[in-house]
């Protein structure tokens, strides 16, 4: 666990534009990467939250350089890593966190730049293209003294944290299956970094979705005893190695199987979750809405954000006794006002990158 000094007032008296937030200083915030990462997700939940201050976006692409200027008018829009970093030494820009939401091949150049610097890291996921990069982060963060946290967003998912509260009040009973599901029907690939990045690269849909069905795995079944995996390739146009098709079943040591799918090449979609406990069963069809709507510009602070409307909820019970499960409110603003919580008070961030790592580890036998 990665724990670090509470910030102080005296850590703004460099910046005395920093609105204040319950008492405190707000967080000076940095985004590196404007694709779908830092645009869809980490600019609106920053910009949403009032801990948190937007100072700067790094991006030379033409296209999210308007966007960013457009949606962000008051941040910095910086070409590149370099020259945000030369800004923080030369004291032209002062920062508090770094959110690094560029392909996984830079993450762990990037993040150790920013803990040289004394500032706090948030990495999107895949964290690293492998478990010893992310080992090597967490040694340099706990020598900084500063906050190292992955973006597991999915555990705030509305259908993931109805499920766990399914769990918690036993109401499946014993879990003895966990099927998993992130599918889709896209035969002309990503369109991104994803579909070119090689396996040494953090490419691949085991290294990128598993990383979010796997974590899910574990935070509600424990710790993993056995690994059986599959993955495949269909576009051999180009030169990459990476999956685009995989399958884990993993045995955890509480004994319940998870069986996790991830495609980018399924004509029809399975269930995103197919739950078979002792006492009943809960499946659940459609993807969490968190995404498509911040992707479409809803900010999380709408009233409608994060609901489930009712026809897409899903069902719980036992043959020729099923109903409805309403599906709780997703809430990906948590993770931003988890991380502000662990700065300003020294207390866990809001994703431990140990748990990033221990899926790294998975991913890595499953492919030996």
């Amino acid at each position: 666990m990665i724990r670090q000094p509470a910030l102080t007032g005296e850590d703004h008296k460099s910046h005395p534009q920093v609105a204040r937030a319950n008492g405190r200083p707000s967080l000076r915030a940095a985004i590196i990467g404007f694709g779908i990462s830092g645009r869809v997700f980490h600019a609106p939940l920053i910009q949403a939250d009032d801990a948190y201050v937007l100072e700067a976006i790094v991006t030379s692409d033409p296209g999210r350089v308007k966007v960013a200027r457009a949606s962000y008018p008051h941040a910095r829009i910086i070409a590149t890593p370099e020259q945000l970093f030369a800004k923080v030494d030369e004291g032209e820009l002062a920062l508090d966190v770094v959110v690094i939401g560029t392909p996984p091949l830079n993450h762990k150049q990037l993040a150790k730049a920013a803990l040289e610097r004394g500032l706090h890291v948030v990495v999107d996921k895949p964290f690293v293209p492998c478990s010893e990069d992310g080992e090597e982060l967490i040694a340099a963060a706990t020598d900084a003294g500063r906050c190292l946290t992955v973006f597991q967003n999915r555990r705030w998912d509305g259908d993931f944290l109805t499920l766990k509260q399914l769990i918690h009040d036993g109401k499946l009973g014993k879990v003895r299956t966990f099927e998993s599901r992130f599918e889709w029907w896209m035969p002309g690939g990503f369109r991104n970094w994803r579909d070119t990045a090689l396996l040494a690269e953090g490419g691949g849909i085991l290294h990128d979705l598993g990383a979010h069905l796997i974590d899910q795995a574990i935070q509600l079944f424990g710790p993993v005893a056995e690994i059986y995996g599959e993955t495949a390739r269909y576009d051999y146009a180009n030169k990459s190695d990476a999956d685009q098709d995989a399958f884990l079943s993993l045995l955890h040591r509480s004994g319940t199987r998870s069986r996790l799918w991830m495609n980018g090449h399924a004509a029809r979609l399975g269930p995103r979750f197919h739950v078979l406990g002792s006492q009943a069963a809960y499946t659940k069809w459609g993807l969490d809405g968190q995404e498509k709507a911040l992707g479409e510009g809803m900010v999380p602070t709408d009233l409608e954000y994060g609901i489930e409307p009712p026809e897409r909820w899903g069902k719980l019970g036992v043959p020729g006794s099923f109903r409805d499960e309403p599906t709780r409110r997703g809430d990906y603003p948590q993770f931003y006002a988890q991380l502000a919580h662990a700065v300003q008070t020294g207390s866990a961030p809001p994703v431990d990158p140990s748990d990033a790592v221990e899926v790294l580890r998975i991913i890595e036998r499953a492919r030996r």
